[in-house]
This record gives structure tokens, C-alpha cells and sequence, in this order.
């Protein structure tokens, strides 16, 4: 019988140590054997260029945390009240009215006397035209009173969301979901409202369900509204020679903007109430201080290496599409149906990496 074949098995490979730095050295087969990694070379000391200047992380404004001074305040529509101005254009208005109506009587009387088809026709004129002031000032009362609709939605749900009945709160969700039934971007939270309607019993919960449902969607849509109004108020101010046209063409953004924002959330306001609209705007600005622009607040908001190397004219277009984002988020806080509670009330620090200048690879933020 022949002996059966020896089982000849490979020597098992002894431990070594790699690296996977490619300028790093190779461990030696002495490293290996004595299982000690190779010591990397060390980098020699460098200086730093003289110009370089470095903000410590508790100064730069995109590291640290915005601090309760810092927070946006949130606009509200101002009070009606009396005022000596308002009386003064009551009563200029009815004297004008007055002088207007002797005139058109004394035309229409002067007209019958030289033909009767004449007097008839500016009859049948005055006719068209008071019929036509009609629908407008109807336009203009349903617009004002959408406005003030949309507020007593708002303080309702700040007040149901503090202490409220599930039966009222519903109620609520309702007259919101109608307000937003025009927005097709609101059909699936309409859906999601009806199917939980029944399973949510604390007016708090649902209300803000409601919020991320309803308004969720139009918020995302608010922020790219601001974001685009925003950068063409930057590169139109950037690029304009005259300061009169960066004014006009900021007027009619912000304009634009604004009468976007309420027809989103439900507003659609006509002239007068647009009117009113912006003066709750700029007074909310005004009262906040937030108005002002300068080379302090682009400091604080873009950093001060990155100030530094802005031109002037591409710096004022920077600081002038920040302060319309600021514009579009107090119009945001007005037209918007409900305050703030489950989603995050946007700021202009938000906004920021939409309208800072790209910086090519070696040119980083310090």
C-alpha cells in the first residue's frame, strides 16, 4: 500500500502594518517583522502670509448661534385708530365730492338745454361710470376685508393653540383650508386634514397639523419667491449706473413681491388694501430699526474676509437683496394665515447662501 499524500498547507503571512497616505513611506520588512508602523515625515513649520487675517469661531457670524437680541421681531398690522390725518382727507374728500357732483349736474343741465340726445348721453356716461366705480370700491372692500379675515384667523388660532376645544379648532382648520383652497400645492393637506379629522381630539395638535400640512407646502414656495425677488434686486442693483433706477426698480419688487405673498396665502388685496398692506410693512421695518443698511451689518452677515473682497457696487447689491428678504419675510408674518408654531419662522441668515457671491476653490471663507 502506498502512503497516503503528505497535506502540505501555505504558512500563514505574518502581520504587517500599511498605510494609505500615498506620500507617506512604505513600512520596511525590519517595521514588519517588528510590527512598528513607519513614522511619517514630518511637514517643516510654515509662516502665513501677512494679509491673512482669521475670525475666531465666537465672531463668525455663520458658526455661531444667533443669540435673542439677533431674532427677527415678527411684523403685525397696526391698530386702526383715530388720527387728525385721516379726519383732514374725510373731509377734503367730501368738499371734492361735492364740487365734483354741482359740476356734473350744471354739465348734464347745460347739455339738455342745447339737445336732448346730449343731456341723454351723459346721462347714460354717468350711468357706465358710477356703475363701474361700484364694482371697484366692492373690489376694494372685498380685498380689505380678506385682509382682515386672514388676521382674525390668525389671532383665533394663536389663542385656540394656547386654550381651545377640538370643536373649535376644527371650525378653524376649515375657514383656513378654504382660504388656501385656491393653491393646488394645498390638495394633499386638505386630503390628510379630512382623513384625520376625526383621530385628533387636542386643538393644539391639530392646529398644527394644519400648519405642516396647509402652509407647509406655501411656505416653501413664500421662501423661493423671496429668494428670486431678492437676487434680481441684487444683480439689478449691482450692475444699475444710477441710483434713481436701483430706487424705482427696488419700489417695484418689493411692490411685487408683497401682492405675491397675500394672493399665496389666500389675501388678494386690491389697490387700497395693497396700500395698507405696505405701510404695515415699512412702519414694522421702520419701528425695528431693520431699515438701515451700512458696512456693519455686511460685516456681520457675510463675514469679514468675504466684505473685504466685495466691490462696492456688488456689496450695496448684496446688502440691497438682504433687506428685501427682510421685506418679504415681514410681509410673510402678515399675510400669513397662521402664526408660527410647528415650522420655523424663516430669517435673513436663511437667505444668505442664496445671495452671497460664489468664491472660487482657493478662496474660502475665513
Amino acid at each position: 500500500m502506498s502512503k497516503p499524500p503528505h497535506d502540505e498547507r501555505p504558512t500563514p503571512r505574518r502581520p504587517a502594518v500599511f498605510t494609505l497616505d500615498d506620500d507617506a513611506p512604505t513600512a520596511t520588512a525590519k517595521d514588519a517583522q517588528t510590527n512598528r508602523p513607519a513614522e511619517a515625515t514630518k511637514r517643516p513649520p510654515r509662516t502665513f502670509a501677512p494679509d491673512i487675517s482669521i475670525t475666531p469661531d465666537a465672531e463668525d457670524p455663520f458658526l455661531r448661534e444667533m443669540t435673542d437680541d439677533e431674532i427677527v421681531p415678527i411684523a403685525t398690522p397696526r391698530k386702526p385708530g383715530f388720527s387728525f390725518g385721516k379726519l383732514a382727507m374725510a373731509a377734503f374728500g367730501t368738499l371734492l365730492s361735492l364740487a365734483v357732483g354741482i359740476w356734473i349736474d350744471d354739465l348734464i343741465h347745460n347739455l339738455f338745454t342745447r339737445a336732448d340726445w346730449l343731456g341723454y348721453t351723459a346721462l347714460t356716461l354717468l350711468s357706465l361710470g358710477l356703475f363701474a366705480l361700484f364694482v371697484v370700491i366692492a373690489r376694494e372692500v372685498a380685498g380689505i376685508y380678506r385682509l382682515n379675515a386672514v388676521q382674525a384667523i390668525k389671532e383665533r388660532g394663536a389663542a385656540l393653540a394656547l386654550q381651545g376645544t377640538a370643536s373649535e379648532a376644527r371650525q378653524l382648520v376649515k375657514e383656513v383650508a378654504a382660504l388656501t383652497r385656491h393653491r393646488p400645492e394645498t390638495a394633499r393637506g386638505r386630503s390628510v386634514l379630512d382623513a384625520a379629522e376625526g383621530d385628533i381630539i387636542d386643538a393644539p395638535h391639530l392646529i398644527a397639523l394644519a400648519e405642516r400640512e396647509l402652509l407647509g407646502p406655501l411656505d416653501a414656495k413664500a421662501r423661493n419667491m423671496i429668494v428670486q425677488s431678492s437676487k434680481r434686486v441684487s444683480v439689478v442693483t449691482a450692475i444699475s449706473p444710477r441710483a434713481l433706477m436701483d430706487l424705482a426698480y427696488v419700489l417695484f419688487e418689493v411692490v411685487r413681491l408683497v401682492r405675491g405673498m397675500a394672493e399665496l396665502y389666500g389675501g388678494r388685496p386690491g389697490s387700497f388694501g395693497m396700500m395698507r398692506l405696505l405701510r404695515d410693512v415699512f412702519a414694522h421695518l421702520a419701528v425695528t430699526g431693520s431699515i438701515a443698511i451700512g458696512d456693519g451689518l455686511a460685516q456681520q452677515v457675510l463675514g469679514h474676509g468675504l466684505a473685504s473682497r466685495l466691490s462696492a457696487r456688488l456689496g450695496e447689491g448684496v446688502i440691497n437683496g438682504l433687506m428685501t428678504a427682510r421685506i418679504g419675510i415681514a410681509a410673510m408674518d402678515l399675510c400669513r394665515p397662521l402664526t408660527f408654531k410647528a415650522l420655523k419662522r424663516p430669517g435673513v441668515s436663511d437667505f444668505v447662501g442664496d445671495l452671497r457671491p460664489s468664491m472660487g476653490k482657493d478662496d474660502k471663507p475665513l
